[in-house]
């Protein structure tokens, strides 16, 4: 018998509006409805008035039933996967189901949609060639310090998930790991009271701390500035002696005239420059 294959469904992030017909007919055509609460997504099927079976699928029971899933999959069933909002497998259980899947030859296909921290970047004001995504922080505070500092020199756009309560302590710690960095507070996406406050760092956090933040919030983080690394850099090099420059990298296996060339270019100097301060004509 042929195996099932588990579709990864992106429901509505807040406007029911958002749902896509290929989700919808997806649902309508799987056996079963695999939901992180199946209360929450109850509400979704009859809004579009789909009538099936479903099981929970989440946090505290993933390995247990995924493995149920897995063995229903394997006899032949179609089973879609929802959470409570925006795309399965995003910081999220399904994760591991899909990797279970993939271990065990079952297809999985994705059907697009609504995601959270994307429409948050595209409207964030922020580059977004280039963007890292970090979901949630660990609530632990010296846990969170230390990413954070790991963080600290990503040149990517950042972004993060963060729930109302946890809000003006994970402003906080990122003002003290990041510096004054621009940010953009995106809240209740998609929703009537949605919102999209842009500042920095210092302004959020005080906006915060005057009006207790209110639902779910997607932050969007300017990466390293490249002029704040430059300098960083530049700093560094002025901390050896130019002959302590170039031995650096004829440690590392340069020729001394690469050598040189290099520490030239670190510093923003020319190579006579190095030359003369090593008194090696040019």
């Amino acid at each position: 018998m042929a195996y099932g294959k588990l579709y990864l469904c992106a429901t509505p992030i807040g406007n029911l509006g958002d749902i896509t017909y290929r989700c919808v007919e997806t649902l309508r055509s799987a056996d079963l409805i695999a939901a992180e609460d199946t209360r929450h997504t109850r509400g979704l099927l009859n809004y579009l008035n789909i009538d099936k079976p479903m099981v929970s699928y989440f946090e505290h029971n993933r390995r247990e039933r995924g493995e149920m899933l897995l063995e229903r999959l394997k006899r032949g069933e179609s089973i879609a996967l929802v959470s409570d909002a925006g795309t399965p497998a995003v910081s999220d259980p399904g994760e591991d189901l899909v990797r279970l899947c993939a271990e065990n030859g079952v297809e999985v296909v994705p059907i697009p949609g609504a995601v959270a921290a994307i429409n948050a970047l595209i409207a964030s004001g922020l580059p977004t060639g280039r963007f890292a995504f970090e979901g949630f922080l660990t609530v632990n505070k010296r846990g969170r310090a230390e990413m954070l500092e790991k963080l600290k020199a990503e040149e990517r756009t950042m972004i993060f998930y963060e729930a109302p309560h946890k809000l003006a302590n994970t402003l906080r710690d990122m003002l003290a790991a990041f510096g004054n960095r621009r940010i953009a507070l995106c809240r209740e996406l998609t929703m009537l009271h949605e919102e999209i406050y842009r500042a920095d760092l210092a302004s959020a956090l005080a906006r915060c701390e005057q009006s207790p933040p209110r639902g779910e919030y997607v932050l969007v983080v300017e990466g390293r500035p490249r002029e704040e690394a430059a300098a960083e850099e530049r700093s560094r090099w002025e901390e050896m002696t130019v002959a302590e420059h170039v031995r650096l990298y004829t440690d590392g296996g340069m020729s001394e005239k690469d050598a040189m060339k290099a520490a030239a270019n670190d510093r923003g100097v020319s190579r006579r420059e190095i030359y003369a301060k090593l008194k090696i004509a040019p």
